[in-house]
């Protein structure tokens, strides 16, 4: 178990390694999304909720909100769980780039790939960055960026 209680499927900070790569499954956005999202973040900008609206902008269809991409994104990193039960705290967005629109019915999945490694010996943890790449059904990129994570590390060490 880990200190919070939750059992550790993840990996510990000393198993992260330069390059190491994880691929999430997908997800496919809805119009649910979309509805819930607006109502949870107050954004109900016409390009994400009104499609006749939407016809008329060079999408010419709604896209999701691009946070909501990113918090997509999110819970599919969590869901490969190389982190479940070792995070101790998701630290900072270093970077972030919206590419291309999410649009309702697209499927996306994260590519992760660590970046970067650094021991914090005094929090018992680590810094990993990581790299985060959204593709869509046809393997486009729609966002990418990266993220640093305080990962546990492993007990006794």
């Amino acid at each position: 178990m880990s200190p919070s209680g939750a059992a550790q499927r993840g990996k510990y900070f000393e198993e992260f390694e330069v390059g190491l790569q994880v691929t999430s499954v997908g997800r496919t956005v809805t119009e649910s999304d979309i509805v819930t999202f607006s109502g949870l973040s107050g954004d109900f900008n016409q390009i994400h909720t009104d499609a006749e609206f939407s016809k008329g902008t060079p999408f010419g269809q709604r896209v999701a909100h691009g946070i909501l991409g990113l918090s997509i994104a999110s819970g599919l990193a969590v869901q490969t769980g190389v982190m479940e039960g070792t995070i101790l705290a998701f630290r900072e967005i270093n970077a972030w780039k919206f590419i291309k629109p999410v649009f309702i019915g697209d499927t996306i999945h994260v590519v992760l790939e660590v970046l970067e490694t650094k021991a914090l010996p005094r929090l018992k943890a680590g810094s990993v960055v990581i790299e985060l790449d959204v593709k869509n059904q046809n393997d486009e990129t729609v966002m990418k960026g990266t993220w640093t994570a305080l990962i546990l590390m492993r007990p006794g060490e």
